[in-house]
């Protein structure tokens, strides 16, 4: 390859990272729905060179939140390295919430997808992770019986929301939610449901109209 073709990659890669870096920021101040063109004025160059390089806002978010990503990653593994199998579907939980109230374009990202640790990489992974963490809890006898993998996206939808409303009064009061809500998966809690889960391919149309 030309010598001259070597400082356009690395002027290409510093847009990139210019990039990432002002969609982050504005991101986690504002939420996703920030215009592109003002991402790209921030980070100073100019739209098209957004488009190069993310061609569709969905592109650009995976990017900004790779980190997350890997985050979750690593909080499902240590779930499910924990002995006690309720402990680590609270510490999953718990982390998740954590990283949504801690982020408001993390919150806006969560609402629409799901904590998917992998929404970029290898989604059956993820799942499979995530479905172990309910298994476990099944076979300990401590998670109610009926509870499913497509039930825990009502606990990031339930958050996203309480987090939004209470950031600027009481930001940690999602706590107190997380905790009524969890109270209700214990298998001692149980009662007779009034509808049967989400069916996976249930859950994935809502993702999809809600993106």
């Amino acid at each position: 390859m030309p010598t001259s073709a070597r400082p356009l990659r690395r002027d290409a890669q510093r847009n990139r990272d210019l990039l990432v870096t002002a969609a982050r920021e504005l991101f986690a101040a504002r939420g996703l729905d920030v215009p592109l063109d003002e991402i790209a004025r921030t980070a100073g160059v100019s739209s098209g060179t957004l488009y190069n390089h993310f061609p569709s806002r969905d592109d650009l978010v995976d990017a900004v939140f790779a980190d997350r990503t890997a985050t979750v990653v690593q909080i499902s593994e240590h779930a499910l390295s924990m002995p006690d199998a309720w402990g680590g579907l609270v510490h999953f939980l718990e982390r998740v919430c954590e990283l949504q109230a801690a982020d408001r374009g993390y919150n806006d990202l969560v609402s629409h997808r799901g904590p998917q640790p992998t929404p970029a990489g290898d989604p059956a992974h993820g799942y499979a992770m995530m479905s172990r963490i309910i298994e476990r809890a099944h076979e300990a006898g401590v998670l109610r019986p009926d509870c499913t993998l497509e039930d825990m996206v009502f606990v990031t939808w339930g958050i996203a929301r309480t987090v939004e409303a209470t950031a600027a009064v009481r930001p940690e009061v999602w706590r107190r939610h997380l905790a009524l809500i969890l109270d209700g998966f214990r298998a001692p809690a149980a009662h007779p449901l009034p509808e049967p889960p989400l069916r996976p391919d249930e859950l994935v149309r809502i993702m999809r109209e809600l993106c």
